[in-house]
């Protein structure tokens, strides 16, 4: 719709542009033609007061110059003239039709009755100014159809029937250019009333316009076959009965003849008709192909008209769609090379066409490496970032197309495909489904022969290609091909250099790609439950718990006697069977002293080895993780994970990374590492951001060190 009403403001302004040339070029025996004397003196009103008297005052001379009387037909000239120009302002439009132009220049496309008095027009003959007014009559109304809201009021006035009629005065005059001017014009006129007007459509079919109209795409006037081909282009849009008459009335070897038109303003009308009459047509499609349009479709993407490129490439997705056979055909015919330049054009339109077309193209496996080979791809990842939703969606199409081919996989890949993939900004849903297909057709490929030639570029390549397939390998590789590609093939220290980047993207990028790893893999996903305590070797129950009966070890903590039982001890940790066996002082001694440990923290785990369990809470698990570690007991260091892993957060997860370290708490490291991985945009911001990933990078290379070793899942007890 968008695009139909800038073809119409651009035919508007290149009638305003053949008129004034028009003018210019005038010859001395057809002056009276084209002489502006009586329109260039009315100058454009300054208000809208002088505009409606000015208006008024036209149209009056209109209502009462209508015969064959010289001096009539020289004002009825003129004043069709003026109110042309005047409509030339989208301002003075309505004012012109408010002012009752509309009967009055409607009247004026018809040929005054008789004189039947010979001697009042004797300096001009018995035919002055012969189609010079109904010329100038059809170009005001063309300029006051441009606006949709006008063209019914137009059409009651009656003024179609007369239009119509004008188009059969070719057969009045030879290429003269006095009738060709009133033909093309009312051409112009009947394009822009049928505009998005279904009545107007069928009426003109109905009362025999098409005929005259493809009859016309033979004249000699190029101005008369681009403007009978406008018409045309209009009447077949969304009107399947005018679209069967116009191929009936055999227009397609002309308009096919005029592809190859050297003049712009013909091949553009011609290929948008053809456009139009195979839109949701297949069988039209047929007979336009079986006519031979196919290559002279093609040679139009190379034209200087931008517009008829536009229109070509278009037309050749069309084509393309629904039919595999012609699509290679077009690849075959040379239409790649062109459109990937179009691809690479300032023109946005002409870039969405052109993906269009590719998109199309890039859903045959043959013309998928076709689009690769002659540098599609990377002008097709470029306009990913275009905020015109169409052309992203297209350009999203396109790719998606190429991914299949296992051929393309490594070239999309290294050249960061799968970032800007999973990077860009789209707004519009079935853009996002496309995108997400994409991602999921590359996944699928990354195996076999693929994926060992993007391990032999992940080695030998440049560093930023070497970057861009580990990137895409984290995201993408299957979970047990993860040990091949970043232990040893060594991915993971190009992963963990990007850690160390000044550039806070590679970085993200880096953080995001190891984060997207380990939960494929299903290594640091969070526990579910608190994890069993293991039964113990001696369970005496809590009833013995700091109880001094058989008790024959008594701690001082904190000046308070802890009364304790050696066998339970010496049961539950190597710490303790450490002390009590080995040659330290404390093998023998009744009373030992406790010196860094609190007595609620030290009671806690003492009742975690009289019973196996104890009730832990965040106000503490800090200080008995530590004590847990201190003693070895790995149940108690377990439950304690579990319960300080539940409030680990961007204002903590420092400090609780720094403790898991001190402790030895792999689990604690572990869900600290994945929180930094996955909270990364928010801790960015934060102060000690970089020194906190420095810290954390031997952790990471010590995770994936052992998660990816086979059957790690099994290996840690």
């Amino acid at each position: 719709m968008e695009a139909e009403q800038q073809r119409r403001k651009g035919q508007k302004r290149k009638l305003e542009e053949e008129s004034s040339a028009a003018s210019a070029a005038s010859s001395s025996s057809d002056v009276e033609e084209e002489d502006e004397t009586g329109v260039e003196e009315i100058c454009f009103p300054r208000s809208q007061e002088a505009l409606a008297r000015e208006v008024r005052a036209q149209v009056e001379v209109l209502e009462r110059a209508f015969s064959w009387n010289l001096a009539d037909r020289a004002a009825a000239k003129r004043a069709t003239r003026a109110l042309a120009k005047l409509a030339k302002s989208e301002e003075a439009v309505s004012v012109i039709v408010e002012g009752g132009a509309v009967p009055a220049l409607v009247k004026h496309l018809q040929e005054p009755p008789p004189l039947l008095v010979r001697d009042d027009c004797a300096s001009g003959g018995d035919r002055p100014f012969e189609h010079r007014v109904e010329k100038w009559s059809a170009f005001a109304l063309f300029l006051l159809a441009t606006k949709p809201e006008y063209q019914q009021l137009i059409d009651d006035a009656g003024a179609l029937p007369l239009l119509m009629n004008l188009l059969k005065r070719h057969k009045k005059g030879s290429n003269c250019r006095a009738v060709n001017g009133v033909i093309w014009r009312a051409a112009g006129a009947i394009t822009n009333l049928a505009h998005e007007n279904r009545n107007i459509k069928t009426y003109v079919r109905v009362e025999g316009g098409i005929p005259l109209l493809v009859q016309l795409l033979e004249s000699i006037d190029v101005k008369v076959q681009s403007a009978a081909a406008g018409a045309l282009r209009t009447l077949a849009s969304k009107n399947e009965s005018n679209k069967n008459q116009i191929v009936e009335c055999k227009a397609l070897p002309s308009l096919i003849l005029m592809l190859q038109s050297v003049d712009p303003s013909v091949h553009y009308e011609a290929v948008g008709v053809i456009r139009n009459l195979v839109h949701s047509s297949p069988n039209i499609k047929k007979e336009v192909l079986l006519a031979g349009a196919l290559q002279p479709v093609i040679g139009l993407l190379s034209s200087c008209c931008t517009g008829s490129q536009k229109e070509a490439a278009l037309l050749l997705g069309q084509f393309a769609s629904a039919n595999s056979k012609c699509k290679v055909q077009i690849v075959q015919r040379g239409a790649l090379r062109p459109l990937i330049e179009m691809l690479q054009s300032s023109d946005v339109q002409l870039k969405e066409m052109s993906a269009f077309a590719l998109g199309r193209l890039a859903q045959d496996s043959h013309n998928q490496a076709g689009i690769v080979f002659n540098g599609g791809l990377v002008p097709l990842l470029k306009v990913l970032d275009s905020k015109n939703e169409s052309l992203q969606h297209n350009a999203a199409f396109a790719l998606f197309g190429i991914a299949e081919n296992e051929d393309n996989v490594a070239d999309f890949v290294k050249l960061g495909g799968v970032q800007q993939l999973q990077d860009g900004e789209f707004v519009v849903q079935v853009t996002q489904d496309c995108i997400a297909n994409t991602l999921k057709r590359l996944e699928v490929k990354i195996n076999g022969r693929v994926l060992m030639h993007l391990l032999y570029l992940m080695r030998v390549g440049k560093k930023a290609v070497q970057r861009s397939i580990a990137l895409a390998l984290a995201h993408l590789c299957p979970p047990d091909e993860q040990r091949r590609i970043f232990i040893d093939n060594n991915g993971i220290d190009i992963l963990l250099e990007l850690l160390s980047s000044a550039n806070l993207k590679q970085q993200q990028d880096g953080l995001l790609a190891l984060y997207k790893m380990a939960s494929r893999a299903m290594m640091l996903s969070s526990v579910d439950a608190a994890p069993q305590s293991p039964t113990p070797w001696v369970y005496l129950g809590e009833q013995y718990v700091n109880n001094s009966t058989l008790s024959d070890v008594t701690f001082l903590v904190e000046g308070k006697c802890f009364y304790a039982h050696r066998i339970a001890l010496l049961a539950s940790s190597d710490a303790f069977r450490a002390m009590f066996d080995g040659r330290y002082r404390e093998k023998d001694a009744r009373d030992i002293e406790i010196l860094d440990i609190r007595w609620d923290i030290f009671e806690l785990m003492m009742r975690y080895i009289y019973s196996g369990s104890v009730e832990i809470n965040n106000l503490v698990a800090q200080d008995l993780l530590r004590a847990a570690d201190q003693y070895l007991l790995k149940g108690l260091k377990r439950l304690c994970e579990y319960i300080i892993k539940q409030d680990v957060n961007i204002d903590n997860v420092s400090s609780m990374y720094e403790l898991s370290e001190a402790c030895n708490a792999i689990s604690l490291r572990q869900t600290c590492i994945l929180f930094i991985l996955e909270q990364f945009e928010k801790l960015s911001i934060l102060p000690g951001y970089c020194h906190l990933i420095q810290r954390i990078v031997p952790g990471i290379r010590s995770y994936f060190d052992k998660a990816l070793k086979p059957n790690s899942k099994n290996s840690e007890s």
